[in-house]
């Protein structure tokens, strides 16, 4: 299986500030790959040389199997969606005409919503629970539900990658869950799913694969048993936790599992 999106020995940066360093990951189709690493590591960094949002200083990316220079600007917005960190819109629009605008790298310049742009919106906003409120203004939402509705967005573009940049920081327990397992749903229909998490239960529990960045390099990759080892917990995080087999405690943490 080839790997969707690959970053090979990546370097980059913003002016004389070095971010990255000869970062070298493949992300697969199918699977959630989370990536985790305490503030300024460069998860967003690594995330916006991806889109072509920041050029690299040494090193090359390839999405798709062609190398990211290859791709126009129109083509790469109908393969990789992407919601920002701390994504927010407080516009006077209606959440269904934001959640459109994920469709307009299907569509020319002012063309109208095609049948298939409008099944996907509608789509992607039951999946996120926002069709509820979808004819109401963005401006009126609480922070919860205007990033449910950005999620729906990102979601209505029906790309093969799908970047997700701390996506749960605005949202209750159990839309944090519902955000977890629509990633997964996105990967079992073959698309890959990248997403960063500084919440590392929800990471060892959705990801199929945790990639560590500190200081802009990889320190680990693999399954979260091994990315998160204790070591890697202790140098890149300064913590220690709990595992499963340890919880037999006098004050057990509240860990969300799964929605009723």
């Amino acid at each position: 299986m080839s790997a969707a999106l690959t970053f090979d020995r990546v370097s980059a940066g913003y002016r004389d500030r070095p971010v990255l360093s000869g970062v070298s990951v493949a992300i697969n189709p199918g699977r959630v790959t989370g990536l985790g690493g305490p503030n300024g590591a460069g998860k967003t960094t690594l995330l916006r040389v991806a889109l072509g949002l920041l050029d690299t200083t040494l090193g090359d990316v390839h999405v798709l199997e062609r190398n990211l220079r290859d791709w126009s600007r129109e083509a790469r917005a109908r393969a990789m969606a992407y919601l920002p960190q701390d994504a927010d819109a407080h516009w006077p629009i209606a959440a269904r005409a934001l959640v459109a605008l994920g469709r307009m790298p299907h569509r020319a310049s002012f063309a109208p919503l095609s049948s298939e742009d409008m099944a996907a919106v509608e789509k992607a906003l039951a999946r996120c629970d926002a069709a509820q409120f979808a004819a109401r203004r963005m401006d009126e939402l609480s922070s919860g539900e205007r990033a449910r509705v950005l999620l729906a967005r990102a979601l209505a573009t029906q790309a093969s990658i799908l970047l997700v940049d701390e996506p749960a920081a605005h949202l209750d327990p159990v839309h944090q869950l519902r955000l977890m397992e629509l990633l997964r749903e996105e990967a079992a229909q073959g698309a890959a799913v990248v997403v960063t998490l500084h919440d590392l239960a929800l990471a060892s529990r959705f990801c199929d694969e945790i990639v560590v960045l500190q200081a802009g390099r990889v320190i680990s990759q693999g399954v979260a048993s091994d990315a998160l080892s204790d070591r890697v917990l202790a140098d890149a995080f300064g913590i220690a936790a709990l595992k499963a087999a340890e919880l037999a405690v006098e004050r057990l943490p509240i860990i969300p599992w799964r929605r009723l």
